[in-house]
């Protein structure tokens, strides 16, 4: 019985952890990506990130160690745009960004901009992006936790079949405990 629970219990996380996870460019109902911006799994939530959009252009941001890494493209489409200048302005530090078009990203390493955005808080950030002959402000908000890691709902994401199946675990040990301590008490062996 309990071996039967478990089993369909373990197949029933295994086909829905899969079904939980966007496919890649898939916008939301208010726009916003539903897709992880770089890598997948625990690492890629370790980091803090900004996702913004407008009409034309959406970027998805990521801030490290040693760089705010933000990935630019246009909403509808989801090319990227690798023709351009981007620049960011935060609590009145201007930083342009360096374009690194075999990764598709563009780079902001100013160390007083990164060490700002460190700072544990909400960071509204706004974007200069200049391509042929259009231009664009996109504005953002980077959530930094107090210990440099977003541990909200992406945290509960990545985890949450672990912690279904550790819940089921230890149902199942406590309901085969009863059983056992019920044969014993009449007498055999369960």
């Amino acid at each position: 019985m309990i071996r039967q629970l478990f089993l369909s219990l373990f197949l029933s996380l295994a086909l829905a952890a899969p079904a939980a996870h966007a496919g890649p460019g898939a916008h939301g109902p208010n726009g916003e990506h539903l897709d992880a911006p770089a890598g997948t799994g625990a690492a890629a939530h370790a980091q803090p990130t900004i996702e913004a959009h407008t009409e034309a252009f959406e970027l998805v941001g990521t801030l490290s160690t040693d760089e705010l890494s933000v990935m630019v493209d246009r909403y509808v489409t989801n090319e990227p745009v690798l023709d351009g200048t981007l620049e960011v302005e935060f609590n009145g530090i201007k930083a342009q960004g360096k374009l690194h078009a075999d990764a598709g990203d563009y780079a902001f390493s100013d160390e007083k901009l990164l060490l700002a955005l460190r700072q544990p808080g909400q960071h509204a950030l706004v974007f200069t992006l200049v391509t042929g002959n259009e231009s664009d402000l996109i504005e953002g908000t980077l959530n930094v936790a107090a210990d440099g890691h977003d541990h909200g709902l992406a945290w509960w994401q990545a985890r949450w079949p672990w912690l279904v199946l550790l819940a089921a675990l230890l149902a199942a040990a406590a309901a085969w405990g009863v059983k056992r301590r019920a044969g014993k008490r009449n007498g055999g062996m369960a």
